[in-house]
């Protein structure tokens, strides 16, 4: 069984990963929403601006699920600390 100290240690490593894995969702729901903007405003046929907008809908749902990882790993390592 972990010490007092040790077990701050953890919780604290567990907070400071889950806010980067927070900060990398972010910045790629903010790319999302950039890349969406821009395939609106390029004048792209449809067929072209649907296939593009699929992609980015996929980005962001991957960029919205690390966001959520990361702060149940901060919400985690604040109670637990």
């Amino acid at each position: 069984m972990p010490d007092g100290t040790e077990r701050i240690l953890r919780m604290a490593a567990l907070v400071y990963v889950g806010t980067g894995l927070a900060l990398i969702g972010m910045l790629t729901l903010g790319y999302c929403i950039w890349a969406a903007v821009s395939a609106k405003r390029s004048g792209l046929a449809d067929a072209e601006l649907r296939s593009s907008l699929q992609r980015i809908v996929t980005i962001n749902m991957g960029a919205l699920l690390v966001s959520v990882l990361g702060l149940i790993s901060v919400v985690m390592g604040i109670f637990l600390g």
